[in-house]
């Protein structure tokens, strides 16, 4: 047997495998494959994943199966572009889809994930691994909210985790210490961290104790035992235990998170998230619930407190309809407009089948039927078969048969003739040829544009054609590939990233990077020739109106996503004023592509040198001070005569930081109101924190709204799914915290990889 493993992944040599346990490893130490999310995330650590190798490895082997990861069906590859490559039949399996966001006062402070967020990043990133540099924040007590299986799975793995974070936490804290002083470490945490901080490392310390008594005594250290006494792990649901969905899908299941240390806590519904002097969780309140006398459950007004460091809401999700919300009309979706509805082609026509199954047995085929192309759905994507992974592998066993009778004719008029197999192989092998081409994304050229700024040039033609201004990218490299420095496993998490500009003849796109965190930092060290991910594009494309007067204002790395707005602006007949602004002139970069997106440019530094207007620019400026100051003073007449009046512009697009927006947001009641249009379209780009970034999946972006008139709140934000959004309806404080779920694990961090830095003299710049 021979074969090879996915792109960028390590080579499993050719031969036959003699023995299982060339194959097996320590879970701990496992590479992540990629080989499909549930396979990874949705299956918990009292399994053996090493048995997720053996299909994977026998898939692929085989000679007419090829795998492209990092591809996101609707960005880089659609339907048209399917039936173009030559498909005949695409199958989607793409899992759960948006999680379900509960009725509870707070319900985005935090300290508070969604299930779907916290398993994804303790999985796919590798954050359980000690040699992870991956940031994954988890505070004692946990409080569970959900009773199916994804709850109890949640309630056992942070069981699990938290260990692991607080020992690694600890070991590094020492190191660090010792390395550049407590002092200097400390300086770089505020007084919340600092107290996170010594949590952590008093915990991770017990743990190293606890471990080095059980090993002396020749027994089994009691972590659960530790966990426990620092607050312990809750699973809460509304109802009695053999109510919930796990208790009857899977009743060994909630025995085995009992036995592992967990607390069932029944009925009790969810009210409102407590929050400290700083923001973050310190606690929830529930309502009682009772069973009233006709078997409904009621509230009963009575209300319990509960302590909480980390709160994990396992509401349940939605089937993933993406591409319909994408593209629609594309796809009928059943009547509760909740799946994809789902049939069977019956002369030549397609007869729907209500919830998927008749009693026929179960239909598979969607709605698209063009021709002799077709579209079929499994798992969580099927009203029959959603809701766990055993149903998601029974509908694969049930509904190839479908797919088969399809092209039942055409595989019976099939010659089999040596010339015609060598025909249809050599046909196979041009098909991949042309997939490896346009969707494999192999990095062009690292340049370093600023002390601090990183440009990321990567060759990926199918990801750069379908770019549209405004759109972003998920980067990142191959844990396979990583570097390994002092034990330390350099591989990013999924960095979220803006295309600046793209080549779609040369098959080019860049991307900036901003290095502040260890991801960012290390995007320094990728090589030209490395295969990575690029997933994308994702978001929704900026709208581009015709004939307006624009004011862009830019911040930072803000700016690198306005290049290819300011451009399309001005290809749709608009006027553009362009307010870009820097901290210190030394920052700037990418000159010409910023004058080339507008008619008139405003920079503005804090400090350092100015940026001295170009001499064929007569109309551009230079201001020091922020960008709303420099606003004001164009608008006021300091820069004499002026190409665009600010009053009449109609809309503004901001991007920078989170403060710099909700300054530009501000500023438009306040010292900007006398100087702008009445009733102007204010949009801001908000850089929530990204995880998967396939728009409504993990929830990790999700960004509170505030009615701007009443004041209450709105329904939450996908950011990933659209970041351009009104600044009057951000909740800019909300967004700030969210962004911080993770600071004191990612500074500490950051001055890990500062360590690593020094001591193995790696080519990034140090903090320290």
């Amino acid at each position: 047997m021979t074969g090879r493993l996915g792109k960028g992944e390590a080579e499993i040599p050719p031969g036959a495998v003699a023995a299982w346990g060339a194959l097996s490893g320590e879970l701990d130490e496992r590479v992540l494959l990629g080989f499909g999310g549930v396979s990874e995330y949705g299956i918990t650590v009292r399994w053996d994943k090493n048995f997720l190798t053996l299909p994977y490895l026998s898939l692929m082997r085989r000679e007419n199966f090829d795998l492209h990861g990092g591809v996101r069906f609707g960005g880089a590859l659609d339907l048209d572009d399917a039936w173009r490559l030559g498909f005949d039949h695409v199958a989607i399996a793409t899992g759960a889809g948006k999680p379900t966001i509960i009725d509870m006062k707070g319900n985005l402070a935090r300290g508070v994930r969604k299930a779907s967020d916290f398993l994804m990043a303790l999985q796919l990133t590798g954050a359980f691994k000690k040699e992870s540099v991956a940031c994954l924040q988890l505070r004692m007590p946990v409080v569970v909210i959900g009773g199916g299986l994804t709850g109890v799975d949640t309630a056992t793995e942070s069981l699990a985790y938290y260990p692991v974070q607080v020992e690694k936490m600890a070991g590094r804290y020492d190191v660090l210490c010792e390395r550049f002083g407590e002092e200097t470490v400390r300086r770089f945490f505020s007084e919340e961290e600092r107290a996170h901080l010594d949590e952590f490392v008093a915990h991770g310390r017990a743990v190293v104790a606890e471990r080095e008594r059980a090993l002396r005594a020749g027994e089994e250290p009691d972590f659960i035992g530790m966990v426990r006494g620092w607050g312990g792990v809750r699973l809460v649901y509304r109802k009695n235990m053999e109510d919930s969905p796990a208790y009857r899908l899977n009743h060994e299941e909630i025995q085995k998170a009992l036995e592992e240390g967990i607390t069932f806590v029944e009925c009790m519904s969810p009210t409102e998230i407590l929050q400290d002097r700083f923001g973050a969780v310190r606690g929830i309140r529930f309502e009682r619930q009772k069973r009233s006398e006709d078997g409904k459950w009621r509230a009963s007004g009575e209300f319990v407190e509960m302590p909480a460091g980390t709160v994990l809401v396992a509401a349940g999700t939605s089937p993933n309809i993406t591409y319909e919300k994408e593209k629609p009309g594309t796809f009928a979706l059943d009547e509760k407009r909740s799946f994809f509805q789902v049939g069977r082609v019956e002369n030549d026509s397609f007869a729907p089948v209500k919830r998927g199954r008749d009693d026929k047995g179960a239909a598979f085929l969607t709605s698209y039927v063009q021709g002799t192309r077709t579209v079929s759905v499994y798992g969580d994507n099927h009203a029959a078969y959603a809701g766990n992974v055993v149903k998601a592998m029974a509908s694969a066993r049930d509904g190839y048969s479908s797919v088969v009778g399809v092209f039942q004719d055409r595989i019976a008029g099939l010659a089999h003739t040596p010339t015609a197999i060598a025909e249809r192989r050599a046909a196979w092998k041009k098909l991949l040829q042309k997939l490896d081409f346009e969707l494999v994304a192999v990095v062009h050229e690292v340049n370093r544009l600023t002390p601090t700024i990183t440009e990321v040039v990567v060759h990926a033609p199918a990801a750069a054609r379908r770019f549209e201004p405004g759109q972003f990218y998920r980067l990142q490299n191959f844990e396979a590939n990583s570097t390994d420095v002092a034990g330390s496993r350099l591989a990013l998490e999924g960095l979220a990233l803006t295309g600046a500009w793209t080549d779609p003849v040369k098959g080019l796109l860049s991307m900036i990077v901003l290095e502040m965190g260890v991801s960012s930092r290390l995007c320094a060290m990728l090589k030209p020739g490395e295969r990575v991910v690029v997933m994308g594009p994702t978001g929704a494309p900026t709208d581009i109106p015709h004939g307006e007067k624009v004011i862009l204002a830019g911040g930072g790395l803000g700016n690198a996503v306005l290049f290819s707005i300011g451009r399309a602006m001005r290809r749709n007949g608009n006027k553009v004023v362009y307010f870009a602004a820097f901290r210190r002139g030394e920052d700037l970069f990418k000159r010409e592509e910023i004058e080339s997106a507008a008619d008139v440019v405003v920079w503005s530094t804090d400090a350092g040198q100015e940026i001295e207007p170009a001499r064929h620019r007569p109309w551009d400026r230079h201001f020091r001070g922020n960008v709303v100051q420099a606003m004001k003073a164009y608008a006021t007449g300091q820069f004499d005569e002026t190409l665009i009046d600010l009053a009449e512009c109609d809309r503004i697009v901001c991007i920078g930081s989170d403060r710099m927006m909700n300054a530009v947001r501000e500023s438009r009641f306040g010292v900007l109101k006398p100087h702008l249009k009445p009733g102007h379209l204010a949009i801001g780009s908000i850089n929530s924190p990204m995880q998967c970034m396939m728009k409504e999946i993990c929830a990790q972006c999700l960004c509170k709204h505030v009615d701007p008139e009443t004041g209450k709140d709105l329904p939450p934000v996908f950011s990933c799914f659209n970041q351009d959004q009104p600044l009057d309806r951000v909740d800019f404080e909300n967004l700030m915290q969210r962004l911080r779920a993770n600071s004191t694990q990612e500074k500490l961090t950051n001055l890990w990889l500062d360590h690593l830095v020094h001591e193995c003299k790696l080519p990034i710049w140090s903090t320290l």
